[in-house]
């Protein structure tokens, strides 16, 4: 049994060495820059055991968005998001999240280009990503009931979804995106 133990430990220790790679590597150069042999390279693993790993670049950068959304919930438990509603709460979490996303514009503009990739490889990794975000926004809620809570998470999504666009497309400042998100809470939320 250790040696399961073991393999499972050193098999993700390679996955999160690629994956750090591919952040380091967007970090540097954008999406353009992740190209699957230099994040082997960083990563110190076998071009095969990349592709073992992410069948693609927009796979692996996948992984690193839904590492960050787990990072994410992770220091909402240790730091709770601040507001006495639903709404304002949420806000905070929008917010927050936003300003993450800003301080690395190049790994986030990566990592939605990756979100809006059509390929058939990233499809797990958008659900992942998908049900970490819908859980950070029901843990935001905290137990309050709200009607329609999946409709209101899948809109907004589609609000972020649609600002961090905007944002990366160079159409909007960073704080607006943030307010934009804390607005449509509000909008949706008691």
């Amino acid at each position: 049994m250790p040696v399961t133990g073991t393999r499972a430990i050193e098999t993700a220790e390679r996955k999160k060495r690629c994956i750090d790679a591919a952040i380091a590597l967007a970090g540097e150069g954008g999406s353009d820059a992740v190209q699957m042999r230099d994040v082997a390279g960083r990563a110190e693993v076998a071009l095969g055991t990349l592709y073992r790993h992410y069948a693609s670049k927009d796979q692996l950068l996948l992984a690193a968005m839904a590492q960050q959304a787990v990072t994410l919930r992770e220091r909402l438990v240790q730091r709770p998001p601040r507001g006495d509603t639903p709404a304002a709460r949420l806000s905070d979490v929008l917010q927050r999240a936003s300003r993450a996303l800003e301080r690395q514009p190049r790994v986030t503009r990566a990592m939605l280009t990756a979100m809006s990739s059509a390929g058939e490889d990233t499809v797990e990794a958008k659900h992942e990503v998908d049900a970490t975000l819908r859980a950070i926004i029901a843990d935001a809620v905290d137990g309050t009931p709200v009607r329609n809570l999946d409709d209101i998470v899948r809109v907004l999504g589609s609000v972020w979804f649609a600002e961090l666009t905007y944002w990366c497309a160079g159409f909007s400042e960073k704080s607006p995106m943030g307010q934009n998100l804390a607005r449509a809470a509000s909008l949706l939320l008691p």
